[in-house]
């Protein structure tokens, strides 16, 4: 049986996991993914997609969000389809947004069970 990447929001995982487990930020898993075993430095990934290297220092560290723009250029450099990256991003302000909305959505009741 294989689950789709959709179908995991479904499923309840309170059971082996808490809120307390640390997001990772897509700047991490740039590094640790594929900066770190390329063996690659900020300064040449921005030289090869041609940014600043402040941009991918502030990535890397967590302080700025991957716009449209830089992950389009880092999915060419790295071979991967345009929305790898934004998507990630995506995801991990969702995440984010809902760790710190948790109690307010708690309060709404879904549509579907009001009617």
């Amino acid at each position: 049986m294989s689950l789709r990447a959709e179908d995991l929001r479904n499923i309840d995982f309170s059971d082996v996991a808490d809120d307390d487990l640390a997001l990772v930020t897509p700047g991490e898993i740039l590094a640790q993914e594929f900066l770190e075993p390329l063996g690659l430095t900020a300064y040449r990934l921005s030289k090869a997609i041609g940014v600043q290297q402040t941009r991918i220092s502030e990535i890397l560290a967590g302080r700025r969000s991957i716009s449209a723009d830089t992950g389009l250029r880092l999915s060419r450099f790295f071979g991967l389809n345009d929305g790898f990256w934004i998507g990630l991003q995506a995801d991990y302000d969702a995440a984010k947004a809902r760790r710190e909305i948790a109690e307010d959505l708690a309060r709404i009741i879904p549509l579907a069970k009001i009617a």
